[in-house]
């Protein structure tokens, strides 16, 4: 894998699906000129985030007509981007479609959703069933949507099917700033920007591939989302952040000697004891600690 990346953190207007298109266009065709060839996008970052009632009335297939003028981009630029998918037997899906070649390459639906605290995502969703790994021209990738970030298995099975990069579209919000939470420059970071960097930062470390977080900004009904997207290596070393609270846009390029770098040094892969795992499972399961 050797591609020019960019993340657009961007504030999509919650349920008006003709603004977010122009918005996605533009920064495709921004991207297009300053060299990317893989663009992220947030999570649901065609639609905004609580949709509640409006969720029935937003879904879309993922062959819907809306995406005509980014699929003609994607033959030039792979894009990924959130939406709202209706699936073919009528259940929602807060999706990720990954465009390229002018075709839908892959859909990711989100598995873990979010019910707790300010989140009732499994009112409106269907959960997804799968973290399948799927090859681009940009490289081998597996996508986790924010919450499924958070679980130990998606990022586990990606490491498993051997994938060059992590993307992780997000609709975090903003929460708190303390005097611990600056960035090397000391420049103030939210609290919830500095959990998300650990968690990025170990997954990177530990997975051996290049994770992509993009993080929106704006707010809907009262909440505001965060930003500070940011990019971490095989080697879990920061590759670029943008910052809090305003939309911006970060570039960087993957290479894909870094991972076979750090596999080399430190082959996590190779000495992985999966037949173990398997058999502990099976273990529990038997003896009823786990269902």
């Amino acid at each position: 894998m050797h591609t020019t990346l960019r993340v657009a953190q961007i504030n999509p207007a919650l349920g008006d699906l003709a603004s977010n298109l122009d918005l996605h266009v533009a920064e495709v065709d921004q991207a297009l000129a300053d060299g990317a060839e893989l663009i992220l996008f947030p999570e649901l970052s065609l639609t905004g985030y609580f949709l509640k009632d409006q969720t029935a009335e937003l879904a879309l297939p993922p062959d819907a007509p809306l995406f005509a003028p980014l699929l003609e981009r994607s033959k030039s630029i792979s894009i990924a981007l959130g939406f709202a998918e209706r699936a073919r037997d009528g259940r929602l899906y807060n999706a990720v479609a990954f465009l390229e070649d002018g075709r839908v390459l892959h859909v990711h639906r989100k598995v873990h959703l979010v019910s707790y605290g300010m989140f009732d995502e499994g009112r409106d969703f269907g959960a997804g069933a799968n973290f399948a790994a799927f090859d681009s021209r940009r490289g081998r990738f597996g996508i986790l949507t924010c919450e499924d970030f958070w679980h130990l298995p998606g990022p586990y099975l990606y490491f498993l099917q051997g994938v060059d990069g992590m993307l992780v579209p997000s609709a975090s919000p903003a929460r708190g700033v303390t005097e611990r939470d600056r960035d090397e420059d000391g420049a103030a970071r939210l609290r919830s920007a500095t959990v998300w960097s650990r968690l990025l930062e170990a997954r990177a470390l530990l997975t051996q591939t290049f994770v992509v977080y993009a993080n929106r900004v704006g707010w809907e009904d009262g909440i505001g989302f965060g930003g500070q997207s940011c990019v971490f290596d095989p080697f879990g070393r920061e590759l670029g952040r943008l910052p809090a609270l305003e939309s911006a846009r970060l570039t960087t390029r993957l290479e894909g000697s870094l991972a076979r770098r750090a596999r080399v040094q430190t082959p996590l892969r190779r000495d992985e004891k999966v037949w173990l795992l398997r058999e502990e499972l099976a273990r529990l399961e038997r003896e009823g600690a786990i269902s």
